[in-house]
């Protein structure tokens, strides 16, 4: 090893080979930081005396190399890392990085690491002006990288008014994080200070919360601050806070008014809390609101009343507190009274013009008269018609008839002339409330004065209106209701003579505001008075007011009454209205028209023109109904011609049916041809039915048709067996009514024997059908026929006696003059 000789005094620096390279090196160039660098990457593992003495060699030539800074300052934390705070070395370092900040004052990384060195050493107020330095040197682009360990730093000390200072400081700079401020206020008690500045975040309309809370929620977190803790927030007015609130949240308001109520229940200030609530309960809008407000007030009550008996029992009874108990239960019963009042009016305020909770509130206030009337003039005051929801003249009927229920005739009259000048939206109130004035009259007798109401009503004002012309006043329209026009012909009806009756119908008629049954109450009106013409020209005039099917109740009644009243006197008039009826008349009504055409022929005309009227209903009517109309045509034709008249009936039926009522009409029809003998016809029938039946859906047909086959084949077996063994054949002395006999016991013998031969289905027969033609017929009497049955002879008893005929003389009065020789 070699030694440099001491030139100072100070020990000398000894050199091993190995660092000779590097120390020629940084001779040769002492301003390069990689030769460093190289030199104290070789020392790395050697002594910390010799790196340092490396490292401070390098920053005397280089001072302001951050790289050297760094590695050297870092190097230093590192060798005192595990030793006790109150080492030497450790101030030493801090030295070290005060030296460097001479150079490095721009750095942050530096003042970070000597910072948070400090940090571990527990050196508080050092710590503090060390980053306050930090803040100055560096620039305020720099700063958010010093805040976060500055701030976290006075967090961890038990010194609050440090951290506050602090915190207001970085606020200037980031404003955006408040609700950081605000927590730590709260955490260490400061809510005067946590108050203000959640106000002061509250009313900042650009803030933006980090939480990502929206401002509602700051607010109630205001709310709850400040109204739960009024002993320690002094430095706002919590009441103009919150009374601020409510004209801001609108939708909130129940929470805030709580909230507002708590704060004077936590001061201490009852009665003005009960205040408070009594205010909410009367101007909150919503439900919700009015609940939330409404159970806590109830609730603040019953803790009153516990509290007053808790003391009451502590301390001993008196007079005085007895009194105040009382007060204070009588004032929670009240309250619960009010409640179903107190809610319609929550109702009522939000929305003032709702009819039915008008008369909700009324019926609230049952027993109490003058509350009553005080009722319904606010709500007939209040309730405009346009807005009103529900109808607006109910409350002035309602009104007028609580008079009359007192006996306050004036009075309910007055109500009712003022509800007839009120601009409703419909005509119809207004009608209703004209009927209700004119019935009122009515039940207590004074009839010439409801029918003078009535005739007020429908008199025509002096500016005529369209009905729905909605841009006139009702008033100008009510003359065309006809609610009031039907009341009045009641009543005239009743009360007035024929001729103003009559007047007041032709007055309905020739408004146009008539309808089918007012029509038909006119014609029976002068029915009843035996004015027939005239009730058949009041039915002609509504006729030609309505369409069908309008019209239908009118015609119907009309010709039901021109038929009773004349039945074949005027049969020409009677079949033009008829005529006139049908022409444009629907399906639908047709059926009713065409049934009384038919049978005002038949009772007073001729069956041929009857025939015509149902063959024209059978295609007038609707499809659904032409079932039943064939089967009304052929029962009449069967009775007036008799049944062979209802084949072409018949027939044209099952073509137009649809098949579901088609084969219904061919069995029927089938059934008839049997009955009168014709099978050949009745077969056919048969045969043409089943092209529409599917024997899986309509197996009750094939019996029939089996039972009309087996009856056919036995006929036909007979006339067979009889033309091969003629009567001759049979033994002599036979001849007469015992040949028949003779013939039908061959028929059952020779039926038998073909049973018995026959051979015996596999399965069921589902269906038969016959296409057998007269050209067989001959072949077939030539074999056995298999299908031969065995039929009872009904009518054998019948022919076991002979008749015996008796001869007589003619009497010679039958000859006249002509006489045998």
């Amino acid at each position: 090893k070699d030694k440099m000789p001491s030139l100072n005094g100070k020990p000398d620096v000894i050199f091993e080979d190995d660092d000779l390279p590097y120390e020629e090196e940084i001779i040769r160039n002492p301003y390069s930081v990689k030769c460093w660098m190289r030199y104290i990457e070789f020392k790395q593992n050697g002594q910390k005396s010799i790196l340092n003495m490396i490292y401070e060699r390098a920053l005397k030539e280089l001072p302001g190399s951050y790289k050297l800074w760094y590695n050297y300052l870092r190097e230093r934390r590192k060798q005192v890392k595990g030793k006790c705070i109150t080492d030497p070395s450790y101030e030493e370092i801090n030295n070290c990085h005060e030296r460097a900040l001479v150079f490095m004052h721009k750095m942050p990384r530096i003042w970070l690491d000597y910072c948070q060195f400090l940090v571990s050493q527990s050196k508080i107020t050092r710590s503090r002006q060390t980053f306050d330095r930090a803040l100055r040197a560096l620039p305020v682009t720099q700063h958010p990288r010093i805040w976060p360990l500055y701030l976290r730093f006075v967090r961890s000390l038990s010194l609050p008014e440090t951290a506050i200072r602090v915190y207001r400081r970085y606020l200037k700079l980031c404003p955006e994080n408040a609700e950081e401020y605000i927590d730590y206020l709260r955490s260490v008690g400061r809510l005067d200070e946590a108050a203000l500045r959640l106000a002061a975040v509250v009313n900042d309309e650009s803030f933006v919360s980090k939480e990502g809370k929206s401002n509602y929620q700051l607010w109630h977190e205001l709310c709850d601050l400040i109204s739960q803790n009024p002993d320690k927030v002094t430095s706002l007015n919590v009441g103009a806070i919150i009374r601020g609130g409510l004209t801001r949240f609108t939708d909130q308001l129940g929470k805030l008014w709580c909230s507002l109520a708590d704060y004077y229940i936590r001061s201490g200030h009852f009665e003005k809390a009960r205040d408070v609530y009594e205010e909410a309960i009367l101007t909150v809008v919503t439900v919700r609101d009015f609940t939330q407000v409404f159970d806590s007030y109830a609730q603040f009550e019953e803790n009153m009343i516990a509290a007053k008996m808790e003391t009451t029992a502590e301390m001993g009874q008196d007079e005085e507190d007895d009194i105040d108990l009382e007060l204070r239960l009588a004032r929670f019963e009240q309250l619960i009274a009010r409640r179903p009042l107190l809610l319609n009016s929550v109702l009522l305020r939000q929305n003032p013009h709702n009819v039915h909770e008008w008369h909700k509130r009324v019926k609230l206030y049952d027993g109490n008269p003058r509350q009553i009337i005080n009722t319904y003039t606010e709500a007939v005051q209040t309730v405009d018609p346009i807005k009103a929801t529900g109808k607006p003249h109910s409350l002035w009927v309602s009104f007028a008839k609580f008079y009359e229920e007192n006996e306050q005739l004036d009075d309910a009259r007055t109500i009712f002339e003022k509800a007839t000048k009120v601009n409703y939206k419909q005509v119809d109130d207004l009608a209703v409330v004209w009927c209700e004035y004119g019935e009122m009259e009515l039940r207590h007798e004074n009839y010439e004065q409801a029918l003078r109401i009535l005739r007020k009503a429908t008199a025509i004002p002096s500016k005529k209106a369209e009905y729905f012309d909605a841009s006139e006043p009702v008033q100008n329209r009510v003359y065309k209701s006809l609610k009031v026009w039907s009341m009045l012909a009641d009543l005239e009806e009743s009360l007035g003579t024929f001729q103003s009756t009559k007047a007041v119908y032709d007055r309905i008629i020739d408004l146009r505001i008539a309808t089918p049954q007012i029509i038909i109450n006119y014609a029976m009106f002068l029915e009843e008075h035996n004015y027939f013409e005239e009730s058949f020209k009041a039915y002609e005039r509504g006729i030609a007011l309505f369409r069908w099917p309008n019209v239908y109740d009118i015609w119907n009644t009309y010709l039901t009454k021109f038929i009773d009243r004349y039945g074949g006197k005027k049969l020409e008039r009677a079949r033009d209205l008829f005529e006139q009826a049908l022409d444009g008349c629907p399906a639908k009504f047709a059926k009713t028209i065409y049934l009384l055409y038919a049978k005002l022929e038949e009772n007073y005309g001729l069956a041929r023109h009857a025939m015509a009227v149902y063959e024209r209903a059978t295609e007038a009517v609707e499809v659904e109904e032409r079932h039943h109309m064939f089967n009304i045509y052929i029962k009449r034709a069967a009775e007036i011609y008799g049944v062979t008249y209802t084949r072409e009936i018949y027939q044209k039926a099952i073509e137009v049916l649809p098949d579901e009522h088609a084969r219904d009409m061919c069995l029927r029809f089938s059934d008839m041809e049997s009955k009168l003998g014709e099978i050949d016809r009745a077969r056919a029938i048969y045969s043409y039915c089943s092209q529409i039946c599917d024997p899986r859906v309509r197996s009750s047909l094939t019996p029939i048709c089996l039972h009309t086959k087996h009856s056919v084949n036995l006929c036909r077996q007979m006339l067979i067996r009889f033309i091969a063994h003629p009567v001759s054949d049979l033994a002599p002395g036979q001849m007469g009514m015992d040949d028949m006999k003779m013939l039908e016991q061959k028929a059952q013998q020779l039926a038998a024997e073909a049973e018995k031969d026959k051979p015996k289905p596999k399965e069921k027969i589902l269906f038969v059908r016959s296409d057998t033609s007269r050209s067989e017929l001959a072949e077939l009497s030539k074999q056995a026929n298999p299908d031969e049955i065995d039929i009872d002879d009904d009518e054998e008893d019948d022919n076991d006696q002979e008749v015996q005929l008796e001869q007589k003389s003619v009497p010679t009065a039958v000859f006249g003059g002509l006489k045998d020789d």
